[in-house]
């Protein structure tokens, strides 16, 4: 799997913010000695730009940081300066997916909790592109509908991530489009349930109240453990990505619940064959 620009950037904001933290000082005061204003910098080691490596050569000087730690932070910062592959879509993609997408590219594991649609990374083309129509119309939908798709190259390859969905069974219910797109959508999630990476789970409606009922989320872990574990939830205008451990933990322990209460991916197969064949 490819290095992701997005996480070598996300790690550098987190050290350099740690390291002005464990120097004593404040962003006021390193914003001065590194010549640029604060809301820069603030923004920098809150991962919401860039920073060129040698503006991260300087800060390391500044904090005292050399030899070969600061070679390997430096060199870090120059994989955040490559583009990844959903930059050529930033046309169709929001600055706020843009981000989420480059987490994806390099997450270890992927758990997901989805109660109305089939997660993007499962879903066909014809199902993805009635999707986009229903939600944001026509404009871009080609385009929208390819970024799609090749996001799902993370579920191949010689690291696929490992991937954990609990569907609500209201996903494999409702219609988005007609019997022939519903049914091939279905018969595409029997042969993807099958990857040794990707486990489904299907939360039927006779369980009741659940601790997912008021949102849908993606959590997020990395191979390298400097990459801390993330929390993305999204809404029809913006994504939030959540990186607190108490945030993290919290939304682990609910997906530990759902999957406690959901089919056993057994039966979740045997769900999905029946829904494959009301559609037929």
């Amino acid at each position: 799997m490819t290095a992701s620009p997005t996480v070598r950037r996300r790690r550098i904001a987190r050290e350099l913010r740690q390291l002005r933290e464990r120097s004593g000082m404040t962003l006021d005061v390193a914003a001065r000695q590194l010549d640029m204003s604060k809301s820069n910098l603030s923004r920098i080691e809150n991962a919401q730009i860039g920073i060129k490596p040698r503006d991260v050569r300087a800060a390391l000087a500044l904090y005292q940081v050399t030899g070969s730690d600061a070679e390997a932070l430096i060199e870090i910062a120059r994989g955040a300066q490559q583009r990844g592959w959903w930059q050529h879509y930033s046309d169709v993609l929001p600055d706020w997916f843009e981000f989420y997408v480059g987490l994806e590219a390099e997450a270890a594991t992927l758990r997901t909790y989805e109660a109305e649609a089939v997660p993007g990374l499962l879903q066909t083309e014809a199902y993805a592109r009635e999707v986009y129509r229903l939600t944001a119309g026509e404009s871009g939908l080609d385009r929208k509908v390819a970024a799609r798709l090749r996001r799902q190259d993370v579920l191949h390859g010689n690291a696929p991530v490992e991937l954990s969905v609990v569907l609500n069974e209201a996903v494999l219910l409702r219609p988005v489009s007609d019997r022939s797109v519903m049914a091939g959508q279905m018969s595409h999630l029997e042969t993807v349930a099958q990857l040794p990476n990707v486990t489904i789970q299907v939360l039927p409606f006779d369980v009741g109240g659940h601790p997912a009922m008021n949102s849908s989320y993606v959590l997020l872990t990395f191979a390298d453990a400097a990459d801390a574990a993330v929390v993305y939830l999204e809404n029809l205008s913006v994504g939030m990505a959540l990186e607190e451990p108490a945030q993290v933990r919290s939304y682990s322990l609910v997906h530990e619940r759902l999957c406690a209460l959901a089919l056993d991916p057994a039966a979740s197969l045997v769900r999905l064959k029946e829904a494959s064949r009301y559609f037929t």
